[in-house]
Parts: structure tokens; sequence; C-alpha cells
């Protein structure tokens, strides 16, 4: 909050345009994170796009980081290849699949980076204005998260019925565990201050799609404050998560319930002779298993 009060008092004193731009105060950094898997047919216009946009209208300094996932294309090449002309883009690799989550977990131990983090999907569902603005909501709450179920967002391109269903399910589902008042936790645009991502980071341990879930409810049980925006989304063809939607949405309903039974430790206890048959569970669905220890370091790609 400094950098906000500082900015309010400087900007208060204003009498003339050419005074306040001579004392405009930048943006604070902004470290943005990018989990990627197989994505070498659809990243590089949203990695140039991300990086043009926030070098035209961000005033601070701002850094792109690809978390690749077990990729087993040539995610890898792309990265570097738009790197080399845009150097605020880097990469970092895990030779194995460690998940969505996996991913953002280990992309948001950089957040000693960014005074802002972020991140958003490699598909480009959300154009980079969408996170610009929600930089511009940070002065309001300390985790911005965007949401495509209030009235005023703008959707271009509608998920389809059958992943409509599947999606207001599982948010009634979170909303009777955890009483989130979040209309849209899944969305993968969100930004918070490095010291929630500081305080909150060792509870972090949902590797699949519902670690925004276990993001959410850390957030808040550590007593920030959460606010939900509109913002501009289109639905991409060959969503990972449509092509495996009944697949993943099991595995998503198998670790909220696992991160509800964390916060009730008794009954977590009492359970724990069941986490074989857990696993077993996971390696069926083809999901990545919560983590219980630290996930490999990775390799940093210098571009």
């Amino acid at each position: 909050m400094v950098w906000n009060e500082s900015r309010k008092r400087k900007w208060r004193g204003c009498n003339s345009r050419l005074f306040c731009y001579s004392m405009r105060v930048p943006d604070p950094s902004l470290l943005i994170l990018i989990p990627a898997y197989n994505e070498e047919r659809r990243i590089e216009p949203v990695l140039r796009d991300y990086a043009q946009f926030f070098r035209q209208n961000y005033s601070g300094k701002f850094q792109i980081v690809v978390v690749l996932n077990g990729c087993t294309d040539n995610t890898l090449g792309v990265v570097q290849k738009v790197a080399a002309e845009f150097p605020v883009i880097r990469a970092d690799e895990f030779r194995e699949p460690i998940g969505k989550g996996g991913a953002l977990i280990e992309g948001l131990k950089l957040a000693s980076q960014g005074e802002l983090i972020g991140y958003v999907d490699a598909d480009g569902a959300t154009p980079p204005k969408s996170l610009f603005d929600l930089t511009r909501h940070i002065s309001e709450a300390d985790c911005i998260v965007g949401s495509r179920w209030l009235p005023e967002s703008v959707l271009h391109q509608a998920q389809t019925t059958t992943r409509r269903f599947f999606s207001r399910g599982f948010h009634f589902i979170v909303e009777v565990l955890f009483l989130m008042r979040i209309k849209d936790t899944q969305c993968p645009c969100k930004l918070m201050r490095r010291e929630v991502v500081e305080k909150i980071h060792s509870t972090l341990c949902i590797a699949d799609l519902a670690f925004d879930v276990n993001l959410l409810v850390s957030v808040k049980r550590a007593g920030f404050k959460i606010l939900e925006v509109p913002i501009e989304w289109t639905d991409k063809a060959g969503s990972k998560v449509t092509s495996s939607l009944f697949r993943s949405s099991l595995a998503m309903f198998l670790s909220v319930w696992r991160i509800r039974l964390i916060y009730w430790p008794w009954i977590y206890k009492l359970l724990r002779p069941l986490r074989p048959l857990e696993g077993w569970i996971y390696k069926k669905l083809r999901a990545p298993q919560p983590l219980s220890s630290q996930v490999q370091s990775p390799k940093t790609k210098d571009m």
C-alpha cells in the first residue's frame, strides 16, 4: 500500500498538467506468469500481444515468465524465438509434468521479482487489456479476480453449454464448501500484491485445475481483501479442459474436497490411511497429485 499512498500524495498537490506529469509515479513492477503445456501452436501471438501491449501502456517494469509444464512439443523453442525480440520474456522449464497448478506454484516462488504478480492462460482467452485493467484496481484490494460471470463482463465467444453446466456445478460445490462469495473462481486472470503471495505460498498444494480455489481460500483465510471485476473473454477452440472435461471435473472435485479437509484437521488425520487410494484415483484420472513436498527446481532458460 506504500506506493499507492505515495502516488496519491504527489498527485494531490498538482496544479498544472506539466507539473503533474513530471511528478508521475511509475506503475509498480509487474510479474506475469503464463503456465504452458504443449502450446507451440498458440502461444507465440499471445506472448507478442502481451509484450507489445504492456510495453506501450504500462509505465512500470514488467516481465513475462512462461512456466513450461512437461512440454513434449516445441513450446520452449517458440518462447525463445519471441524472447529474442522481447527480452522481458523468459521461460522456466520443468521436464516432467507438474500440472497447471504445480506450474503456478513454482512460478509464484518468483514473487520477489515484482510488486504485483498476475497470471493468465497461454491460449489467449484473456486479452492483455484485461490483465492491465486488473492493475488499475489494485488500490481497492489485495487480490483482484477477473470474472466472466458478472453482468459487465464481455464474452466474445461463450463456453459451450456442456462446459458451462460443469462450470456452474463446480461453482455451486465450491460455494457450499467455502462460502467464497465469488462468482468465478476459475477464471485464469488474477492479480495479487507480492505480500499476499509471500504470505500464502506455503499453503498452496493443488497441482490441477482446482489450484485457483486453493489460492483464493488461502487468500481469504489469511485476511486479505479480494475484489472480483468484469473482464473481456473469448473461449478458445482446442481447450485442454474441454477435451477432457469429465475427467478434469472429477479431479477438481476430489481436489476441492481435499482443500476442505485440510481445514478440518481432525478428519484429515483420520483419513490418512486412504492416501494411497487417493493417489491411485488421481493416477487413473491422469491428473497431477497434490503436492506433499517442494517440486523440482526449474531450469531457467536465459534468452
